[in-house]
């Protein structure tokens, strides 16, 4: 039965509409606004009153589309209560608009599922402090223009002024200024005698209302009003709200739009449009292709920090110097530098290792990482890239006191990224396979479905001066003009202001971010989503284009949208993201080349590798060559460094030429043999020692060079013994030193064997990935919420199930914990225990909370009463010192 047919059926207030709902309207109320569940509240009552809070209902409101926060809006200005009717008025118009009409009840719903609007359809009402927050004000101007009802700003008026706008309109006199006011409503509610008094107005007045209409709808005037305003003036048509200031009544402007309370509504969301199309082959193609080079990248980057990479700032982070160097190692730009740094770090690739002084460097993480397939890499940074709130694209900009953000330091999570990544991914999935979007266009949706907050607040009014006529203009102070401000609360810039602060701002450059991060990691290629892409989101397959055409014909050129868009996946759980990673990895391993387990050597001392090589293979050239040139193909280069490097490593000179020999489809060339003998030849023929250090050599010949030699004079070096040579540097400033002089020795243990030096031998202790930083409570999963929605009815029968209470008890008022004494409360449990009766008992535990409980008592011994308790849903054991009384409840 509707709220019509039965008007004692209506509820009164929002918890009485949150108590007529089922479990499963709840549970979606509480997924929708997870702030409402923490804690979880006591009873349904606490629940209303915590989603009518303004923290709560802000969040709430920001996570509107457009076109239902319009609604919302709408309703702001209408009566409260409001009919359907009525909001149908305001969104459609006089005319009413069919698309309006067909997409106001999904609207009007997500309200009501959202508790923002709550009530039937005849009586409508938007909480209190939604209203607050869009209603029209002086302060905060309505995104809608309006301002304020005749009544509102009529109440500061004199009742003798009243009545002479009631004389000069043609209405007759009345005996109170709020008759007199609802005469002048009534009279700009009524559409003929409204036109006729238009009909009236000299074109000059009109013109000044049109300039008003849309707002804002404030002004400023003179003592000595020109005639064009003190016409408007003498008819309530402009009413005075302080010395020299005017409004345009909220029914006299909604009667010159046609009831309309915006002047666009935007039912339906625009479309994603797509800027070309490709053959979903190629982008999978041209996406696998950036998934290789990402992994190379990051080994690359992690590689080059191998033995301990850059220093950490005293305020954490980078230095802009040291970030310059990871660009030019990496033969990329800063940004992208700094994208590659915060990836790995986001992975757990990449930390500090907290020592003294503290570095960067790879974690142990990172040699599992390597050995794990390609495809199981890849998606273990794309998994990490989706989730961080880290944002790469702010380091180098200023935060909030002026410091530079940046890269690995503090100050860059935004915990809007993984939302707006993960959102813009689910936008390219909803078009047809292979097309590329229309950036315009996709941040014009990301738009609609989460607006600017000066669509929100009511910024961005037109200014009446700049749409004055040049006579109008020279009028000066007999003109009316734009009052200052509408721009919407402060701190929350127009949307498209500059700045990284603004959160609207933001949010677009996240949406232009993720388009060029993700075409980096190989998730898109030539900005279509690959089939690996679709799987990482868990969409569906996409249809493809009926349209013969795969490229754009002109710059301008935009191919046609399929008619009917793929649905957009919803957001995948923290489970579901990692086995849809898994998929994706999966779908990629076949795309990715296939690793290569040979060289081919030339004669010029290089090597060349036509693709990408075999792990061990990769690792063993790394050390014996350094990298020339990459692309397609990799260019090594052997020099005496990068041998004797590999001899250091622990290999020796047979060791090379048979690793040569196995892995080279040409002949090892003559030089490259030479060279492999020749450093072999002098590595190891000094060692160096601890002493502070020494020098040992078999050869006094040889040392007696060393000390001759003037580069050795900064080593401090003095002879022991006729093979030996001590020094007062450290064994690594005098390995450095002797190998500057163009010798090769090696360190050597304090038992006298060789080190190996491991280019791979340096991590920082095991460490866990940085934790995105929450946008607010984690959304709740079923169980909590089934669990949250038993204990607010359990403790809702608590608070308002009719009792009676035990013989001699005090009465309590509604709310209040029922009063007993200790031996009232023992007779009462004992009772209930025989009679198997349900209990109303106050409690307060250990901490001093007090709450009501429903009990079902089964035993009472030792001063404790063991019960089964309804609001907990559990069997518990209380004390019976800390029951504060009990009642029965009413049949």
């Amino acid at each position: 039965m509707s709220t019509e047919e039965n008007p004692a059926a209506a509820p009164r207030s929002l918890a009485e509409a949150l108590r007529g709902r089922d479990d499963v309207s709840l549970a979606a109320l509480l997924r929708s606004r997870p702030d409402l569940i923490t804690p979880v509240p006591t009873d349904l009552t606490q629940l209303a009153t915590r989603a009518g809070t303004r923290a709560s209902v802000v969040r709430a409101l920001e996570r509107l589309d457009r076109f239902t926060l319009q609604t919302a809006q709408a309703l702001a200005i209408a009566s409260d209560p409001a009919t359907y009717d009525e909001l149908l008025g305001l969104m459609a118009g006089d005319d009413g608009d069919p698309a309006v009409s067909a997409a106001l009840p999904h609207a009007l719903g997500t309200l009501r599922a959202q508790a923002l609007v709550w009530g039937g359809d005849d009586r409508l009402r938007l909480v209190r402090t939604a209203r607050e927050l869009l209603a029209p004000s002086p302060q905060h101007p309505s995104p809608t223009g309006l301002g304020p009802t005749v009544r509102e700003a009529g109440a500061g008026i004199s009742p003798g002024r009243i009545q002479e706008l009631l004389a000069t309109a043609g209405l007759p006199s009345t005996h109170d200024s709020v008759s007199a006011l609802n005469a002048l409503a009534g009279l700009f509610d009524d559409p003929e005698r409204m036109s006729a008094l238009l009909d009236q107005a000299p074109s000059e007045s009109v013109e000044v209302l049109e300039r008003l209409v849309w707002g804002p709808p404030y002004g400023q005037v003179t003592a000595d009003p020109a005639p064009r305003l003190r016409w408007l003036l003498d008819r309530g048509l402009l009413l005075p709200t302080a010395p020299g200031t005017v409004v345009l009544p909220r029914e006299v402007a909604l009667r010159l739009r046609a009831g309309r309370a915006h002047r666009t509504t935007e039912p339906v969301p625009p479309p994603v449009e797509a800027a070309a199309a490709h053959r979903p082959q190629m982008v999978d193609a041209t996406a696998a292709g950036q998934a290789y080079t990402a992994l190379a990248t990051v080994e690359e980057l992690l590689k080059d920090w191998h033995e301990g990479g850059p220093a950490v700032l005293r305020a954490g982070g980078l230095s802009v110097r040291d970030l310059k160097r990871t660009a030019v190692a990496l033969d990329v730009p800063e940004p992208v530098a700094a994208f590659w740094a915060e990836l790995a770090y986001a992975a757990g690739l990449l930390a500090s290792d907290g020592e003294a002084d503290e570095r960067y460097a790879a974690t142990p993480a990172y040699d599992e990482w390597r050995e794990r397939p390609a495809g199981e890499r890849w998606a273990r940074l794309v998994t990490a890239w989706l989730a961080a709130t880290r944002t790469p694209g702010l380091v180098g900009e200023r935060d909030a006191k002026d410091r530079t953000l940046s890269a690995l330091g503090p100050g860059l999570d935004r915990s809007a990224a993984p939302e707006v990544r993960h959102r813009v991914l689910a936008l390219l999935a909803g078009l047809p396979e292979g097309a590329a979007p229309d950036a315009g266009s996709l941040l014009a949706r990301l738009r609609w479905e989460r607006p600017p907050r000066a669509d929100r607040t009511g910024g961005g009014a037109p200014s009446l001066y700049a749409r004055r006529t040049p006579a109008q203009a020279a009028e000066g102070t007999r003109g009316v003009a734009a009052r200052a401000g509408g721009s919407g609360a402060p701190g929350y810039p127009a949307d498209g202001a500059s700045g990284a602060g603004g959160e609207d701002d933001l949010r677009s450059r996240l949406a232009r971010w993720t388009l060029a991060e993700a075409e980096m990691l190989g998730v898109t290629g030539r900005g279509a989503l690959s089939s690996h892409g679709r799987a990482l989101i868990g969409a569906p397959p996409a249809p493809r284009h009926a349209d013969t055409r795969t490229e754009p014909t002109g710059p301008g050129d935009k191919l046609p949208v399929h008619h009917r868009q793929t649905p957009v996946p919803p957001a995948l759980s923290p489970a579901e993201q990692a086995t849809a990673a898994a998929a994706a990895g999966r779908l990629l391993d076949p795309l990715l080349p296939e690793p290569l387990d040979h060289v081919l050597l030339q004669a010029d001392l290089t090597a060349v590798a036509p693709g990408p090589l075999e792990r061990p293979l990769a690792d063993m050239l790394g050390v014996l060559a350094d990298v020339e040139s990459k692309g397609g193909a990799t260019v090594y280069r052997f020099t005496p460094a990068s041998v004797r490097r590999a001899l250091d490593a622990g290999q020796s000179a047979a060791d090379l030429h048979a690793f040569l020999a196995a892995h080279s489809r040409t002949p090892v060339p003559q030089p490259l043999a030479y060279l492999i003998d020749d450093v072999a030849r002098r590595h190891g023929h000094l060692r160096v020692g601890a002493a502070s250090s020494y020098v040992r050599c078999d050869d006094d010949a040889v040392l007696n060079e060393i000390l001759a030699d003037r580069r050795a004079a900064g080593l401090g070096l003095r002879r022991l013994a006729p093979t030996v040579l001590a020094a007062r540097t450290d064994p690594a400033a005098l390995l450095e030193g002797l190998r500057a002089m163009g010798f090769a020795p090696a360190a050597e243990s304090a038992e006298g064997d060789v080190l190996i030096a491991r280019a791979d031998a340096y991590r920082t202790p095991p460490r866990t990935p940085p934790e995105p930083v929450p946008d607010g409570p984690p959304v709740p999963d079923d169980t909590l919420l089934a669990a949250a929605i038993r204990a607010v009815r359990a403790g809702d029968l608590a608070s308002t199930a009719p009792r009676r209470p035990v013989a001699g008890a005090a009465d309590t008022a509604p709310g209040e914990l029922p009063r007993t004494t200790a031996a009232e409360t023992l007779a009462g449990l004992q009772a209930a225990v025989l009679t198997n009766d349900t209990l109303w008992i106050g409690y307060v535990n250990a901490e001093g909370g007090a709450s009501q409980r429903v009990i079902a008592p089964i035993r009472v011994e030792g001063g404790f009463v063991t019960a089964y308790d309804h609001t907990a849903d559990e069997v518990r054991t209380y004390p019976l010192h800390r029951i504060t009384g009990v009642a029965e409840l009413a049949e």
